[in-house]
């Protein structure tokens, strides 16, 4: 089974380890299911995993500039050069929020959570990965 949501531990540890005051930039690895898997009560159509991650994306995209986000890149993965050989993705995603607060707000916002049922229902896989931009060169 794949890890779609963050747990409570790592929603903590989201809180005290990311500065306050820097923006984000949310890295986001996805892998669809073949058919979307929506709940019993979901009354919609169901079609690809693909087809329910663009429903959740058309909206979702609208409450990350609500709190002054912005996509910065979407990508279709071709290949895992330095990967696992089971660890495959379909795309990557980069998210900026300004601040950890901003990215807090969206993910509270109960109309936000509304549309999760798409998500949930697209994804056989994900990795959210929270990143800040570097003050040093490498």
């Amino acid at each position: 089974m794949g890890t779609i949501r963050p747990t409570p531990e790592k929603l903590q540890s989201f809180m005290t380890a990311v500065p306050d005051d820097t923006p984000l930039v949310m890295i986001n690895l996805l892998k669809y299911r073949e058919e979307a898997a929506y709940p019993p009560e979901y009354e919609g159509e169901a079609g690809s995993g693909r087809e329910a991650y663009q429903t959740y994306s058309a909206t979702a995209f609208k409450f990350v500039t609500a709190v002054n986000g912005r996509v910065l890149w979407l990508g279709q993965v071709q290949l895992g050069l330095i990967a696992p050989e089971e660890e495959s993705w379909d795309d990557a995603l980069l998210v900026e929020y300004p601040s950890k607060q901003a990215f807090l707000e969206m993910f509270a916002n109960p109309e936000y959570h509304t549309i999760t049922v798409h998500r949930t229902a697209a994804l056989e896989d994900s990795r959210l990965l929270v990143t800040v931009t570097q003050t040093s060169q490498l």
